[in-house]
């Protein structure tokens, strides 16, 4: 197929290689046209990915109308705080019956609390759509590591197409229709993974992130399920899978920020050292606090996490809060 990025970020760099490998045309295209020159002088994204070498095959365009004009799948990759800007852009050469949309950004807009699936239906309409997530660093993802992750959408027909697009003897794809749930599971296991990584910071041990993590995954099945989603879609690759390798791996930018919580720095700080690289679940804890409020679901983890990022509460008070909320029975969500 002929297949256009739309993010130069990690994972869209990632899924570039595996793309190639499969024999497609690819195309990436990205919305500072300075850095894509960079790119294609060093053939690595030094940026967000380095150390790994850009296909041969893979195509760097700077012009986002010559870079969809003749693609049939559009990768949907940037951070979902972005997409509405991106897709705004897109909409001008978009055509429904040609471009079929993989999203595989991972999170829910601040100003709408909309999901992708939501904000491609309002700025561009009608569309052809399909989600891919699921536990997939992109650093493992480009050495060939093997993994697995699911793809989801209301076409059937479109589900299978994109799990024999991507799908190769390091990259396995399971397909589903719950579009609501593996949308919202990719987004709040980024909360989670927040509270995870401040465990970590507080060096708290083993007991304390495996009941996290299991309290965590009710809580996003809870909430998802008020959403619409299927509660068996947050125990699968989207839902569990995720929340485990993004709660406990080194790469996970979302732990980071929660470990250097842990260990008593500043948001803002640990934000600026940073730089460019988003950590998708600072912002998702904003729109997952305001669903769960509209909703009217009980959701602790979620709640103690926005109140660590954005009420100045210390982690320490976060985890008595938990700590010491009433006890109740164990299959009582």
């Amino acid at each position: 197929m002929k297949i256009t990025i739309l993010s130069d970020g990690a994972w869209g760099t990632a899924l570039s290689r595996q793309l190639c490998r499969n024999g497609h045309r690819v195309t990436m295209w990205g919305p500072f046209p300075e850095y894509l020159d960079e790119m294609a002088a060093k053939r690595e994204n030094v940026r967000f990915l380095p150390g790994f070498r850009l296909d041969d095959r893979l195509e760097l365009e700077k012009n986002l109308e010559k870079a969809v004009a003749a693609a049939e799948l559009v990768l949907l990759a940037s951070p979902v705080q972005y997409a509405r800007t991106v897709l705004e852009r897109f909409r001008e050469f978009f055509v429904p019956e040609r471009h079929l949309l993989v999203n595989v950004a991972k999170g829910i807009e601040n100003q709408t609390l909309l999901r992708v699936s939501q904000i491609c239906a309002e700025v561009l309409g009608p569309c052809s759509y399909a989600v891919l997530s699921g536990p997939s660093h992109a650093e493992e993802v480009v050495k060939g590591v093997p993994t697995s992750v699911v793809t989801a959408s209301t076409d059937a027909a479109l589900a299978l197409q994109v799990q024999q697009t991507f799908a190769n003897e390091t990259f396995r794809i399971y397909t589903g229709s719950d579009v609501i749930g593996l949308e919202l599971g990719g987004a709040l296991k980024n909360v989670m993974a927040i509270a995870a990584g401040i465990i970590d910071g507080m060096r708290l041990g083993d007991n304390s992130k495996a009941a996290l993590i299991t309290r965590g995954i009710a809580e996003m099945s809870r909430l998802g399920a008020a959403l619409g989603g299927n509660p068996l879609t947050f125990s699968g690759l989207s839902g569990l899978g995720d929340l485990i390798v993004t709660c406990c791996s080194g790469y996970s930018r979302n732990r980071h920020v929660g470990e250097e919580l842990g260990k008593g720095r500043k948001l803002d700080a640990v934000l600026q050292k940073m730089g460019l690289v988003v950590a998708e679940g600072v912002k998702t804890a904003l729109s997952a606090y305001a669903l769960a409020q509209k909703v009217g679901v009980e959701c602790p983890i979620i709640n103690e996490v926005y109140a660590v990022l954005y009420e100045n509460r210390t982690p320490r008070e976060a985890m008595k809060n938990l700590m010491s909320r009433p006890v109740k029975p164990e299959m009582d969500f």
